[in-house]
């Protein structure tokens, strides 16, 4: 009878585990940008995909807790500094795959496979077009000069994507430079630091201040919906090292059941027939050199990104909020 007992509890648990023909996803990344391209990955191969979404740092202590009972094969999040944390705390394992090199420009992965990029979003110069001649605009460092006092809006430092902007300043300039730039930009803010990038432009177009620093998906939102709002982006660096540059990334957890599964979803999503869409759902760049971008997109104009590799937006994340944090910028 015990013998019995046992074999009905052991075939209960198989079938509540998570199954190989099914891939487990974690995602900070916003249900309505991931779920058609899974449900799409699943008409085309057959493979389940179950997705559970959270801001980036519970997914992260979810993982960290459940360890090696989890039921996540994929991370996917946003920002090259929230992949190379869960890199670091041992979240995520390496994955060697000829065709996500192929897919992926070096400098937009971990150099160690443990994450990949999968779209790209820019942090540009956005303009208030009534106000400001785009000809005296030129670098992220020239917002420091005293032209500009009292005129630049910026998102808090307790953001990510200006923590990765910073370290990424710090890599490719140095620290006392970059903390002489962020000064200068404290001193000329038109108003307290605001909780997203929407407000920052929402406050550029009302004339509150004339330029700020922002993701231009966020732009591309605002102007889907008011076509003539009196802001455009303009794009920095271009005679120097170029416009900064993130991701939107995945990584195969390191404790994943379906490994085979997770990097077949991973090399798909970097393939051009899933690229258009996972950029274009959320206004982004694709990584994948070979694929178009969205027509909104491509009306901003071209520009030269970049090519520091984006994992230094993690290793130099801690210096850049020490930094920050020294520069009064809150």
């Amino acid at each position: 009878m015990k013998f019995n007992i046992l074999i009905f509890f052991s075939v209960l648990l198989a079938s509540c585990a998570p199954g190989q023909d099914e891939i487990v996803v974690y995602s900070s990344r916003a249900e309505h940008l991931i779920a058609p391209l899974f449900e799409r990955f699943e008409r085309e191969t057959g493979t389940q995909v179950t997705w559970v979404t959270d801001k980036e740092g519970p997914l992260l202590q979810r993982l960290k807790s459940e360890d090696a009972q989890t039921p996540a094969d994929l991370l996917l999040t946003v920002d090259a500094g929230n992949l190379w944390l869960a890199q670091q705390q041992g979240l995520l394992q390496p994955v060697d795959s000829a065709r996500l090199a192929t897919n992926i420009p070096a400098h937009l992965r971990d150099p160690a496979g443990h994450w990949y990029g999968l779209s790209v979003r820019a942090r540009t110069i956005a303009y208030n077009t009534d106000q400001v001649d785009p000809a005296n605009l030129s670098t992220y460092a020239a917002l420091a000069e005293p032209r500009w006092q009292g005129r630049l809006c910026l998102r808090t430092s307790k953001k990510v994507y200006n923590q990765s902007l910073v370290a990424m300043m710090i890599a490719e300039l140095g620290e006392q430079p970059t903390e002489a730039i962020v000064r200068g930009w404290v001193t000329n803010l038109a108003a307290p630091v605001f909780s997203s990038d929407t407000k920052v432009l929402e406050a550029i177009a009302a004339g509150q201040c004339d330029v700020g620093v922002v993701n231009t998906y966020y732009f591309g939102r605002l102007q889907r919906d008011n076509p003539d709002i009196p802001v455009a982006l303009y794009w920095p660096d271009q005679q120097g090292s170029g416009v900064h540059v993130n991701v939107s990334g995945a990584g195969v957890v390191a404790n994943a059941d379906n490994v085979d599964g997770a990097t077949r979803l991973l090399e798909w999503l970097s393939e051009a027939n899933a690229q258009a869409d996972f950029a274009g759902l959320n206004l982004e760049y694709p990584v994948n050199d070979g694929v178009d971008v969205a027509p909104a997109v491509a009306a901003w104009g071209e520009f030269k990104s970049n090519v520091i590799n984006v994992s230094r937006a993690g290793e130099l994340q801690a210096d850049a909020v020490r930094l920050m944090d020294r520069a009064g910028y809150r």
